[in-house]
């Protein structure tokens, strides 16, 4: 094996190695939020006491569709369909888009519609505002992945290249699908 082939490989490695690092500690930050607010809530008796807005529901059927077009797009990689695996990138990044967008009419429609604010008399409620937003700035790094990803399917890479890529930004979407369901379950039993 070439000397250049065995460097991109250690590289890739490394790589590879913190992305798992990132969302190891990702996933630590999410159960640390979790603890803190059954800490709050629990100690005191406060619960969100507030209905989750279906618009939630309905940004997790988005993300959960976006998952799925993302194996797709892997699926084609692996198969050598590129113009398949660009066109199910861009459906991805605009379902993630669209995710953004209804998680960000949630938050509008509880503090508008709902009166529920950050900064709030019952503090457990400020949890959801911490929740959607942390994993609303892990999103937005995450379409960056993702648009990164489809501009270098633009580009002569190297197919070695191409499927690291696509692993890599699988990782980091299906660790935030997961995230959001877990996060978006627990606040459902968290209601009242």
């Amino acid at each position: 094996m070439a000397t250049g082939q065995q460097e991109d490989r250690l590289n890739l490695g490394a790589k590879k190695f913190n992305m798992w690092i990132f969302i190891f500690t990702s996933f630590m930050f999410f159960a640390a939020l979790s603890s803190g607010f059954i800490v709050y809530s629990g100690g005191k008796g406060h619960g969100l006491n507030v209905i989750m807005p279906q618009v939630f529901m309905y940004s997790t059927a988005v993300l959960f569709i976006s998952s799925i077009t993302l194996i797709l797009a892997s699926r084609a990689a692996k198969r050598l369909q590129f113009d398949n695996q660009r066109r199910l990138l861009w459906i991805t990044l605009l379902l993630g888009i669209t995710f953004l967008i209804l998680q960000l009419y949630g938050l509008y429609v509880l503090a508008i519609k709902m009166g529920v604010y950050f900064v709030d008399p019952n503090a457990s409620r400020s949890f959801i505002y911490v929740f959607c937003g942390m994993h609303l700035l892990h999103i937005i790094a995450a379409l960056i992945v993702v648009a990164s990803t489809i501009r270098s399917t633009y580009k002569n890479t190297p197919q070695v290249k191409n499927l690291y890529r696509m692993e890599m930004t699988s990782i980091f979407w299906h660790f935030l699908d997961i995230i959001w369901i877990y996060l978006y379950v627990f606040l459902l039993l968290n209601q009242y």
